[in-house]
């Protein structure tokens, strides 16, 4: 039990363990800014592909058909 105790008090003395949780953190505002992007990128290349293809199939959205 004493052995647990002391790996746990060094840990907490040692930099290892906030600095991880830094990169952590930072990881984590990535993964969201790059999902936030994606979702609002995703929308506006559904649309270009749509008219794209209407455009190509003959009924042109810009053009009312």
């Amino acid at each position: 039990m004493t052995k647990a105790i002391q790996a746990v008090k060094q840990f907490l003395v040692a930099e290892d363990g906030p600095t991880a949780v830094e990169y952590a953190v930072m990881l984590a505002l990535i993964i969201v800014a790059c999902v936030g992007a994606v979702l609002a990128l995703g929308s506006r290349v559904e649309q270009t592909f749509n008219e794209a293809t209407g455009v190509i199939g003959g009924t042109d959205p810009a053009a009312g058909g």
